[in-house]
């Protein structure tokens, strides 16, 4: 069965976005690539323990089983060694990448506290978004009491444009919440 988003990407976006931005060829309409979910920890070369809570979590958050990453470099400062554990990474792409994101856009966004929008300066100049979600506990696969300790996430959006304002455009077409713009399924028509 095809995720829903991907058939809401196909159906609606895509033929917006080629009207949009008058793009010659089909091949030129931007679409997602993979989402990469990180989470950092800081104290995982003390305490394993939570670093094992958070490769847990991070997999039934996405899916998928998450890869332990770690210290490139020894910085005496924060008492770091070459290749001590430091966080946890998902790489989708695929399914389960169209299903993630259509989870985070319909359920893990609207339940942050005080949502007032995704801001718009996340963008890194190549078309990629990257956005920063304080509490992993917005995800409603997250047991809340069984949570060794709330901690964000990073994820970021990789898209196949090298462009801003094309990415912008296709994340706000695929339901985005960006601040100061209502997203296109809500806009209504005055007759």
């Amino acid at each position: 069965m095809e995720p829903r988003l991907l058939t809401h990407y196909r159906d609606k976006v895509r033929p917006k976005l080629l009207e949009e931005f008058q793009f010659e060829n089909v091949n030129q309409i931007p679409t997602v690539t993979k989402v990469v979910v990180n989470c950092g920890v800081g104290e995982a070369s003390r305490n394993q323990k939570l670093l094992d809570s958070v490769v847990e979590e991070l997999g039934v958050i996405t899916g998928q089983r998450a890869v332990v990453t770690r210290a490139r470099k020894s910085i005496s400062n924060f008492s770091l060694r070459e290749g001590v554990p430091v966080g946890a990474s998902v790489t989708l792409r695929r399914k389960r990448m169209w299903e993630f994101l259509d989870r985070l856009i319909a359920t893990a966004i609207p339940r942050v506290r005080d949502f007032r929008g995704l801001p718009t300066r996340s963008f890194d100049g190549r078309g990629n978004y990257t956005l920063g979600v304080r509490e992993q506990i917005i995800f409603p696969e997250i047991d809340f009491d069984r949570a060794e300790q709330v901690h964000g996430l990073d994820i970021t959006i990789v898209t196949s444009t090298d462009k801003d304002d094309e990415a912008h455009a296709l994340l706000r077409e695929l339901g985005f919440p960006f601040r100061g713009a209502v997203p296109a399924s809500i806009q209504t028509v005055t007759v």
